[in-house]
């Protein structure tokens, strides 16, 4: 793992550029920000840059967060392209970054307090990558929440999905009958890692079908199928104390403000209004109102109508 200097230099490198977008900053604009940064910070760590360390950097870059450092030589100027731009590689630093804390403050029990939890299930994470990169079958015993005991399953995996800070395996049933490439759509399911036991990876391998996991959940919140839900276009409306954290966190790539002042924050998601979705505007209590569509808006009231009995 990188020494803490080095990884302080990442993650003020990408902040820059990613705040510079095509823009850029030159060597010396980059080597500015970051003594200023050491500096300004009282970081405790000494900086040591210079164009050859940059180099090294910008390779540990694409390594570590899987985008490249462009330059244009008409600009002089280092910077992200939109298309490597991804929100996904800030939680992959981030998470690089709490380790490396961890690692300052373990023998200090007073600094830092992580929330206890159960396992995630990510010690399943290697084996998995690897099933689904090499197309094995794997075998597992799998308990849902629904199942008073684990049922043994073996399903062919396409992808992990990360939701709320848990992991899932979505994945469908290994049909031994089945014709290759009979067209039938294809019937995926979500397996939460922590729920997972006793993984095997086979020696037999299985025939991906299309399946384009990001576009399946583009217009979704969660990780609950779509099912008879239709996609709708959904208005909240929000405090002002509420809406900047909704502004700042938005709760879906759809969101669209309509309404930004001091009495409200409104906003327009266009997605599947599906079950972890409607647990996720409950969670807002009398800070939110549902504008539209009726149809949900009555859907809600007759969840806090019996939420309401259960006090009585």
């Amino acid at each position: 793992m990188a020494k803490n200097e080095q990884i302080l230099r990442l993650k003020f490198i990408e902040i820059l550029l990613r705040e510079r977008k095509e823009r850029g900053a030159s060597y010396e604009e980059i080597e500015e920000y970051l003594e200023e940064k050491f500096a300004d910070k009282d970081l405790g760590e000494e900086l040591k840059f210079s164009k050859k360390t940059f180099e090294r950097d910008k390779k540990a870059i694409a390594d570590i967060l899987g985008f490249e450092i462009s330059y244009s030589r008409k600009r002089n100027a280092y910077y992200i392209s939109d298309e490597e731009l991804d929100s996904s590689q800030d939680s992959v630093f981030d998470n690089l970054l709490l380790v490396q804390a961890y690692r300052e403050t373990r023998d200090k029990t007073d600094i830092m307090f992580f929330e206890d939890r159960k396992s995630r299930g990510l010690h399943h994470l290697h084996g998995l990558v690897h099933a689904i990169m090499n197309r094995n079958l794997i075998l597992m015993d799998y308990q849902s929440f629904a199942e008073e005991s684990k049922n043994t399953l073996v399903l062919e995996p396409y992808a992990l999905k990360e939701f709320r800070y848990r992991w899932y395996l979505l994945g469908r049933e290994y049909n031994n009958n089945e014709t290759s490439g009979s067209g039938a759509a294809l019937q995926m399911k979500t397996y939460g890692l922590d729920r997972i036991s006793d993984i095997e990876i086979k020696k037999k391998f299985f025939k991906k079908q299309p399946y384009d996991v990001a576009n399946e959940f583009s217009d979704l919140f969660g990780i609950i199928s779509k099912n008879k839900h239709a996609l709708e276009e959904v208005i909240l409306s929000f405090d002002a104390h509420q809406g900047r954290y909704i502004k700042s966190l938005p709760l879906h790539h759809s969101q669209e403000v309509l309404v930004d002042n001091k009495d409200e924050f409104r906003i327009r998601l266009t997605l599947y209004p599906t079950y972890d979705f409607e647990r996720e505007v409950l969670s807002y209590g009398n800070r939110v109102k549902i504008l539209a569509p009726e149809s949900f808006k009555n859907r809600m009231k007759a969840e806090v109508k019996t939420m309401l009995s259960n006090f009585e």
